[in-house]
């Protein structure tokens, strides 16, 4: 690519929702915020408490569209409702939704808006950029998804006027990731996941790590076959021990890091993806193995599992039900539903974009 095109702005926004107590790290993300903001529309959806809000704002509001979460919306998942807020303050149909640890390229970026030509939500692959311990450790989690279809990343990509129409996405689920694909495929649009679409992710702190591992364990609740595999592993290898069967563990373990080295090898991934981190395939599966115990032990006992100060009961729905609610809503009035069911522009831009 020359400098002469790098240099040219590209016709798409980028929405990231947010929500920080307090305004600690702030400058690397001001770094990549205003880096951001010479290629694309950034819209920056900040869901921290006023005192942060405003500091952000003093920081932030020269580069990008800062703006809190639309009041009149309702939800506990909070970054579906900066979601919410920020996809339809959009100007561009080409919009890219991302966490704030993810961290694109100017390729990375072009290639999901020529992607989203063919596709009306690509998920792309993120890598943990550095690698620490607990990065290494997680990305066997990335390696034996890749292996057996796609990993959910930190992000997405999405046609604003397929999001519209089919009204946004529910804030009341806790693995919002999944449930906008779903949504997109149960409104009939299409999902590309391509392997070497890689995007860097920073790794997590270690405290924020540990805190997630049941709450990441409770997203299978929404994959009941992914489930069920996990739970499978903490009683296959407390019989394995007691029937004193060494052998058969390192042959399970030996099979896994296998399967974790396909995903590792797949679509140029050992650009991003050291070989350790195939090795340590195993001791992430046991982890979330006994993670995915502790997980439906709070859905079933506590209601759900702890997020941003409350609990969440739902992972995601099922396509299948989004299929029957978005039917329904759009048969009984279109004023039943989310919001983009009640706007005609957003319906007729769809069908003249597909």
């Amino acid at each position: 690519m020359t400098g002469a095109a790098r240099l040219r702005p590209i016709p798409m926004s980028y929405v990231l929702p947010i929500r920080r107590m307090d305004d600690s790290d702030p400058e690397q993300l001001t770094d990549y915020l205003r880096w951001l903001a010479a290629r694309v529309e950034v819209i920056v959806v900040d869901g921290s408490p006023p005192e942060v809000f405003a500091r952000h704002h003093r920081r932030w509001h020269p580069l990008v569209r800062h703006l809190p979460p639309d009041p009149s919306l309702s939800g506990r998942n909070g970054k579906v409702l900066g979601v919410l807020t920020g996809v339809p303050a959009a100007t561009h149909e080409d919009v890219v939704i991302a966490d704030d640890d993810v961290r694109y390229d100017e390729d990375g970026l072009r290639e999901v808006r020529r992607l989203l030509r063919r596709a009306d939500l690509v998920q792309p692959q993120n890598h943990f950029d550095p690698l620490t311990w607990h990065a290494y450790w997680d990305t066997g989690r990335i390696l034996l998804n890749r292996a057996i279809g796609a990993d959910f990343p930190g992000t997405l990509a999405v046609r604003r006027s397929v999001f519209l129409a089919a009204g946004g996405y529910d804030p009341e689920v806790l693995f919002e990731n999944l449930e906008l694909i779903r949504t997109v495929r149960a409104f009939g649009g299409s999902v590309v996941a391509p392997a070497g679409l890689y995007v860097r992710r920073l790794p997590p702190t270690t405290r924020h790590f540990a805190a997630q591992r049941v709450r990441q364990a409770y997203d299978e609740l929404a994959q009941p076959v992914r489930l069920v595999a996990a739970l499978l592993v903490i009683p296959g290898v407390a019989a394995a021990v007691a029937a004193r069967r060494p052998g058969l563990l390192a042959a399970a373990a030996a099979a896994v890091i296998g399967v974790a080295e396909t995903g590792r090898r797949k679509a140029g991934g050992p650009a991003v993806f050291p070989p350790a981190t195939a090795v340590l395939a195993p001791l992430w599966l046991i982890e979330r193995g006994v993670c995915s115990w502790l997980a439906v032990a709070q859905g079933v006992f506590c209601g759900g599992v702890r997020y941003a100060g409350g609990r969440l009961g739902r992972a995601a729905h099922s396509t299948r039900t989004l299929r029957r609610r978005l039917a329904a809503s759009i048969a009984e009035s279109p004023k039943i539903g989310l919001p983009g069911l009640n706007d005609p522009e957003a319906l007729a831009k769809f069908t003249t974009v597909r």
